[in-house]
């Protein structure tokens, strides 16, 4: 009989951290640093906490385009605001979530929020890319602007902490995020000794990000703060003990099983679709924002 248990596969470093824009200045877990296969999370870019110095001059990454897939900006510390082609405006503080469907194209911008950048602190943030199956890739875009308090919670019993559901579900605990496919991103939070069992089915691929803390996974396995987990498609069960307070963002989802093509921020399925996003790009049929 096989274990429920979903081993852990590799207990995996940050690699060293390269600028995107004028102020980020980000690890890329995946696809770039570590080949592992996390499908239907086709990237994450990590900002591991920092201290930022305030500037009057605006800083971050100026318009750009994106089509095929959704991005979720999950900010820890500091202050995020966005502007996108299609209309939507928005600032994200931590707690909140800001999920983008780019799907047939859209430009958008980021920079850190106006008060934030002038007066400077700490700084951490996390931005995934979600993949989007071959019937999706070419839907409306959309935004979804997900509050801290709109977030699903689960109390964990005997003051272990809470799981917050994002997308997905736990616990009869369904997260505000539409997705496309079925996934979870969940930001486990919990206190010193605190424990939590985690069941994800044994064809997803999973992995957790150490926001803050130290954990120990499955009994005999530690990692700490900055450090990614990928586990094995082996098992159900992941069990989680908080050596001391500690924050994990949590993702497991059905993987896609289609042909990727990816340049740049397009991700398509063929490499003549690539083509064809940039003629629309470079027709501008993916709309106008200013710099």
């Amino acid at each position: 009989m096989q274990s429920r248990v979903k081993s852990i596969a590799l207990v995996l470093d940050p690699v060293r951290p390269q600028p995107v824009g004028d102020g980020f200045n980000v690890s890329n877990f995946f696809p770039r640093g570590y080949k592992i296969k996390m499908s239907p999370f086709f990237l994450l870019d990590y900002n591991a906490r920092t201290e930022l110095a305030g500037s009057e001059e605006p800083r971050g990454v100026g318009v750009h385009p994106h089509r095929g897939f959704e991005t979720v900006t999950i900010p820890y510390y500091g202050a995020i605001a966005h502007e996108d082609s299609a209309g939507n405006t928005g600032i994200i503080y931590p707690g909140d979530v800001q999920w983008m469907t780019a799907a047939r194209g859209i430009l958008h911008k980021e920079y850190y929020e106006k008060e934030f950048n002038k007066s400077g602190g700490i700084f951490q943030t996390v931005q995934l890319w979600v993949n989007l199956p071959a019937k999706d890739k070419m839907s409306t875009p959309k935004y979804q602007s997900i509050k801290h308090a709109d977030i699903g919670k689960v109390i964990l019993p005997d003051g272990a902490g809470i799981v917050e559901v994002i997308a997905g579900d736990y616990l009869e605990t369904k997260g505000p995020a539409s997705t496309f496919t079925p996934l979870n991103v969940f930001n486990a939070k919990l206190n010193p000794g605190g424990t939590v069992v985690i069941n994800f089915p044994r064809e997803y691929n999973t992995g957790l990000l150490v926001i803050e803390g130290q954990i120990t996974v499955n009994d005999n396995n530690t990692a700490v703060e900055n450090q990614f987990i990928y586990f094995n498609n082996d098992g159900e069960s992941i069990s989680l003990c908080a050596s001391e307070k500690c924050t994990l963002l949590i993702l497991s989802g059905q993987p896609i099983n289609e042909p990727i093509a990816q340049y740049g921020p397009f991700l398509m399925n063929r490499p003549e679709e690539i083509q064809q996003a940039i003629e629309d790009y470079n027709q501008g049929r993916f709309g106008y924002l200013e710099e």
